[in-house]
């Protein structure tokens, strides 16, 4: 599949902006960084008092592509410059049943790239405020991105202003800046006046040149997690040996964009 970057709206993206001070975070307290066994980070963000959002591939280890143990993966809400205002374990962690960590890099592994975590206690604090989520965006769409990343790990930053280029086959295509660290954080918009997550941080690619980000669409891909997490699942096993589930079709389904390894 191809994908065509409207060079336009690039131009005309914000830059990111670093959210030091609680009056510049005050609103976005319910994004957090997830350190994960003390090897590295994504971000998450808060969408009820227990649960979070993230990336489903935060959840497994790049060298043996296998599932860590999301008991050593712990939510720093609001997490800025040494503290955060809430610090949580996870106590359960369910991914997509159609996500494969090793693979083909296409839109089937793209859009299924979503995870939901259950913390061990929840989070019931006046500043730190579960996101609401929001159906779908359109291609031209505002967007906003909350993210850690390397090299400000520290602090959260905000792009306020970046846009749907696409949507295709489940993925969203947009023009906000990303980087390692970044794989998890929420998408944004604001369409009502207040923010709500329409997406999560998948990947960054280049397409004809362009730096582009890769999300995950909500809707019924969370909603399958949530009645997971409702089943009693999302209890870690240990892994069994690798496998891979890609058939001919998912082969044929790339999304035409060179990754950046996470």
């Amino acid at each position: 599949m191809c994908l065509t970057v409207a060079t336009a709206g690039l131009a005309q993206d914000a830059r990111l902006r670093r959210l030091d001070t609680g009056i510049d975070a005050g609103e976005w307290e319910a994004v957090g960084r997830l350190d994960i066994g003390g090897k590295g980070f994504c971000t998450g963000a808060l969408i009820a008092p227990r649960l979070v959002l993230t990336a489903a591939h935060c959840l497994f280890d790049r060298k043996t592509k296998q599932r860590i143990d999301h008991g050593e993966v712990q939510f720093l809400a609001g997490w800025r410059n040494g503290r955060a205002g809430a610090y949580r374990m996870v106590r359960r962690a369910v991914v997509h049943p159609d996500y494969v960590y090793d693979g083909v890099v296409s839109s089937e592994r793209v859009r299924n790239d979503l995870a939901l975590l259950e913390l061990d206690q929840p989070i019931q604090n006046t500043t730190i405020k579960p996101f609401e989520t929001a159906p779908r965006p359109r291609r031209g769409d505002r967007l906003g991105v909350v993210s850690y990343a390397k090299n400000r790990s520290e602090a959260p930053s905000l792009q306020e202003v970046c846009s749907v280029i696409a949507r295709q086959e489940g993925v969203l295509v947009t023009s906000c800046s990303v980087d390692f660290g970044a794989s998890g954080a929420p998408i944004f918009t604001f369409e009502n006046g207040s923010p709500q997550i329409v997406s999560v941080v998948s990947a960054k690619a280049h397409v004809e040149n362009k730096e582009v980000s890769l999300g995950t669409a909500l809707g019924a891909p969370l909603a399958l997690l949530q009645a997971e997490l409702v089943a009693g699942k999302g209890v870690f096993q240990q892994p069994g040996p690798a496998s891979r589930r890609l058939s001919a079709q998912d082969r044929r389904r790339s999304i035409g964009a060179k990754f950046v390894k996470p």
